[in-house]
C-alpha cells in the first residue's frame, strides 16, 4: 500500500498532531477526514491507498506510512460515498493518487470494511482461544464467572435471553456488581460464526479470562477482544458498552 509523506497538520489531513509524549501508537490520536473530530487511533478505521490507486481498507493499520482515517460509521460513510464527499476527503488526505493517478474506490467500500472488521474479531478470538485466554461451556463460563475469573462475558447474537440473563447474574456476583445491571456483550456474531472462529461446535456465549474487580478492569486480552467487538458493533450501528479504563 502506498502513503502520502508526512506533512504537517491541517483541517483537511488525516492525522491529529501529537504531543513528544505520544510517541507510543496505542496512546496517539488520529482525525476522522469525513467528521473531522479527533478520537483514539484504535477507535477508527485506516483506509491505505495501493500502488494503483484503489482505497482500501486496512483496519489492522499494519501498511506502511500514513493513512487516512474514518469513523466506524457504516451510515455516515455510505452517505459520504453517495455525495462525493469521501473522495473530496480522500483526495485531500492523500494529495492525489499515486504518480498523477486518480483515487478510486469499489462502491461497496463499506461492505468490505465490515467484512474486513469481521474478520479482524473473529481471528483475534481464535488467537485468545489458542493462547488459552477464552473459556467456552456454560457451566465452566458460569463457575469462572461467579468466582470473579472472568474480564468479560460475551454472547452470540441469536443466544437465548434466559442463557444470558443466567451467566449475566453470575458475573455480576463474581463483579460484586450485583444491581448494577451489568451484562455481558451480544456481538454481532451469530453462533454459526463463533463456532468456525474458535473451532469448537455450537458455541453460544464465551468468557475471556480475567480478574473482574466489580469495575471491570480489562485484562490485556479482553481489551484486544473488546476493542475489536465494539469497532465492529459501532460500524454496523450498534452501541456496546464501553469498555473501562
Amino acid at each position: 500500500m502506498r502513503t502520502p509523506p508526512n506533512e504537517s497538520l491541517t483541517s483537511d489531513n488525516a492525522e491529529a498532531p501529537r504531543s513528544p509524549e505520544a510517541d507510543d501508537a496505542s496512546g496517539s490520536e488520529r482525525r476522522c477526514v469525513l467528521s473531522g473530530e479527533v478520537h483514539p487511533r484504535e477507535e477508527l478505521i485506516r483506509l491505505a491507498i495501493s500502488p494503483t490507486g484503489d482505497v482500501l481498507p486496512d483496519v489492522g493499520a499494519k501498511a506502511p506510512g500514513r493513512g487516512a482515517w474514518i469513523a466506524p460509521d457504516r451510515a455516515a460513510l455510505e452517505s459520504a460515498v453517495a455525495d462525493g464527499h469521501l473522495k473530496r476527503a480522500l483526495m485531500r488526505a492523500f494529495k492525489g493518487g499515486p504518480e498523477g493517478e486518480t483515487l478510486s474506490y469499489r462502491d461497496d467500500l463499506p461492505q468490505a470494511i465490515e467484512v474486513a472488521l469481521t474478520k479482524n474479531l473473529t481471528d483475534r478470538l481464535g488467537l485468545e482461544m489458542r493462547g488459552g485466554n477464552i473459556v467456552l461451556g456454560s457451566a465452566r463460563i458460569e463457575e469462572q464467572a461467579r468466582s470473579g475469573q472472568l474480564a468479560m462475558l460475551l454472547h452470540a447474537r441469536d443466544s437465548r435471553e434466559d442463557g444470558r440473563k443466567k451467566l449475566d447474574q453470575a458475573w455480576r456476583v463474581g463483579s460484586d456488581a450485583e444491581g448494577s445491571g451489568q451484562r455481558g456483550m451480544v456481538l454481532p456474531l451469530d453462533r454459526g460464526a463463533l463456532s468456525v472462529a474458535l473451532g469448537r461446535e455450537n458455541v453460544v456465549h464465551l468468557g475471556v479470562s480475567g480478574r473482574n474487580d466489580g469495575r471491570r478492569r480489562a485484562s490485556s486480552a479482553s481489551g484486544r477482544v473488546g476493542q475489536a467487538v465494539i469497532r465492529l458493533s459501532r460500524f454496523m450501528g450498534s452501541d456496546p458498552p464501553e469498555l473501562a479504563p
